[in-house]
């Protein structure tokens, strides 16, 4: 089952007949005074129909210390979540260097460069967000201090939302869960079912 997409795979694949009409998944990923937050919301649709509102698209890694969010197919990121759960193993608390090495994979792999999905990765100090194109990038500081990421369909309204209360006086935890309100009150893909983890 799809749990949701980026913006850009839904366009194409809405431009195919080879899959259903699936969309959803905004993950906002916070980072402001030494805690980072990864937020997403549950609501998965298939064309105008919501199929689930309660889906859970962050998990936390590595004994807790990593927390990932994704916005794809679910099989395809749970793939993408394994891999980099033994990458993370491999080189314990290196997380760059473990997004680095699956995105790597990802992108040089003929099975994994078929898997249709993003990841939203953070630990205590650092958001990655890690693509198939073999893209692992790191969002810069924000005016007023702090670092925003986000992907999905409503991930553009949760970016520009925490961006602009990043330098209010609010907790990480509290931005991303403002953002996400207003990311789910302008995407038709999104609800404010959140799930919210912290690092």
């Amino acid at each position: 089952m799809t749990l949701g997409l980026g913006l850009a795979t839904c366009e194409a694949m809405q431009s195919s007949n080879s899959f259903p009409d699936w969309h959803g998944t905004t993950i906002l990923a916070v980072r402001k005074n030494g805690s980072t937050v990864i937020a997403g919301d549950g609501q998965v649709s298939m064309g105008p129909t919501v199929v689930k509102g309660n889906a859970r698209k962050v998990r936390r890694l590595a004994g807790g210390k990593v927390v990932a969010g994704f916005a794809g197919a679910t099989a395809d990121a749970f793939t993408l979540i394994e891999r980099l759960e033994a990458k993370l193993e491999q080189y314990p608390d290196q997380l760059a260097r473990a997004c680095v090495d699956l995105a790597k994979d990802w992108r040089t792999d003929r099975y994994l460069r078929r898997l249709e999905a993003m990841l939203l990765v953070a630990d205590a100090t650092a958001i990655y967000t890690v693509t198939g194109v073999g893209d692992v990038l790191e969002p810069g500081e924000s005016q007023g201090g702090g670092s925003v990421a986000a992907i999905g369909s409503g991930g553009n309204y949760a970016l520009a939302a925490a961006k602009a209360l990043i330098d209010q006086d609010l907790s990480a935890e509290e931005i991303a869960r403002k953002a996400m309100v207003i990311a789910a009150e302008i995407c038709v893909y999104t609800n404010g079912n959140l799930t919210v983890e912290t690092v």
